[in-house]
């Protein structure tokens, strides 16, 4: 029998120690999206110096880090409800930081796929943990709000990749010479970049020293007020007891996630193959959209969703999510435009509106779980998300190209058909679920 949930069972922290740690989240998850994007400005460089294809590419950037980021989320998520979660945070940032500089010393496909997965490893520790803590930190009513702040990361990281990459190919750093380095030898010279942008990351993981381990609240008692120690079957038998509801927001956040990073991986490319634009001039553009537009999307989507819970709105979270699929679906026509200028008129639509519900749909699972169960919960969400979304995001619109439409100028026509699919079937999951989640909700956890 699944045991009744019981009031908080402690006071709740200062509102200033909990944005402290959405800030200092912020820069790691920040941090973990520089490492794990900057790939996508670089097509051109390791297509021709590892001499892969299109798909091969498209590995690098999915398959390769989503295997073991999804696998290992749930031994981590296991781990987080159970002990220190601040210190497995500073534990995955140091090794996905180093993992991004050991991609600067690979002599090939092999050992470049290696790291990768290496930076997967490291990245795994962070959300489960971080959903878990800030849900301890703050109210629901608060709650989507502080979580869109904190993967407000994701483009604003992923923003600055672009614009890093943008940078790298104006200074003629994707250029093909070769750069010789004191004891590593020769690597080519695109390839220094990981070395800038992973090494930081271990400043960044002392820096988490600094956040507090907040005190577990809304934990699950027996009659007796004991707290129930809950296995790992007893936790799954919570998320089968929530199935409808659960499955609803992770599978429409999940196509949502797969338009967007179809989108990060592709539309520099896309502006490249179409308009016969500089990569530089194409990752700069994208860069500012992203960290601009997207920002703002997942911003105004959390405090949304905490305004309809505010009015009592129980399943405001899921509306939000609604509302994005739509948006991101009449924005899936932006790479049919033969007008570069319009192209990029239209390009913030989807921008926005795939950033628009991650916030507030990672708050709607920490609202109908209990604390013990939180970041494992948290961990097969992102499972879920991830293998789906990140593994095959980027290598769907590729096998469109190579495999369907056979001309690499066809990938607008790819990125097209992808985006719009993806912005339907979230528009499916996210109105299937919105009464089993309000029925979850009202059953509290």
């Amino acid at each position: 029998m699944t045991p009744a949930a019981t009031p908080l069972t402690a006071t709740p922290p200062s509102l200033r120690a909990g944005w402290y740690t959405v800030i200092i989240l912020l820069l790691a998850y920040i941090s973990s999206f520089i490492d794990r994007q900057i790939l996508s400005l670089l097509v051109a460089p390791i297509k021709r110096d590892f001499h892969l294809s299109d798909t091969q590419v498209s590995l690098l950037m999915g398959l390769s880090f989503a295997l073991f980021y999804t696998l290992l989320g749930i031994p981590v998520g296991r781990w987080a409800d159970r002990r220190n979660r601040r210190n497995l945070v500073v534990g995955g940032i140091a090794v996905w930081s180093l993992m991004t500089a050991l991609c600067g010393v690979a002599r090939g496909y092999g050992q470049f796929f290696l790291a990768r997965v290496g930076v997967g490893v490291g990245e795994a520790t962070l959300s489960p943990a971080a959903y878990s803590m800030l849900a301890d930190y703050f109210p629901k009513e608060k709650l989507a709000t502080a979580i869109s702040v904190y993967s407000a990361g994701i483009y604003i990281g992923s923003g600055i990749a672009v614009l890093l990459g943008a940078w790298l190919v104006s200074s003629g750093g994707t250029a093909p010479h070769i750069v010789t380095l004191p004891v590593i030898g020769e690597v080519f010279g695109w390839q220094t970049l990981f070395f800038y942008i992973g090494l930081p990351g271990l400043l960044i993981s002392l820096l988490v020293l600094t956040v507090k381990e907040p005190l577990r609240r809304g934990m699950l008692t027996t009659a007796g007020g004991q707290v129930q120690h809950l296995s790992v079957g007893d936790v799954l038998a919570l998320i089968r007891q929530k199935q409808a509801a659960f499955l609803s927001v992770t599978l429409g956040i999940t196509f949502l996630s797969l338009a967007a990073y179809a989108s990060s991986a592709w539309t520099p490319t896309y502006f490249v193959r179409t308009f016969g634009w500089s990569i530089g001039k194409a990752g700069g553009f994208y860069g500012t959209l992203v960290a601009i537009f997207s920002t703002s999307g997942i911003l105004l989507g959390g405090r949304y969703a905490d305004h309809l819970t505010r009015r009592g709105i129980t399943d405001g979270k899921l509306r939000i999510g609604l509302y994005s699929a739509v948006g991101v679906a009449l924005g899936a026509c932006f790479p049919l435009i033969t007008n570069p200028t319009l192209a990029m008129v239209l390009l913030p639509v989807p921008c926005f509106f795939v950033a628009f519900p991650f916030g507030a749909s990672s708050a709607a699972i920490q609202s109908i779980m209990p604390n013990q169960a939180r970041a494992l919960a948290s961990a097969v969400y992102l499972f879920i998300l991830n293998i789906i979304a990140l593994g095959f995001g980027p290598t769907a619109v590729a096998l469109l190209t190579d495999y369907v439409f056979h001309d690499e100028k066809a990938v607008r026509y790819s990125l097209s058909i992808v985006v719009f699919a993806s912005g339907l079937l979230a528009f499916c999951a996210y109105a299937y679920g919105l009464k089993p989640y309000r029925k979850a909700v009202a059953d509290g956890v």
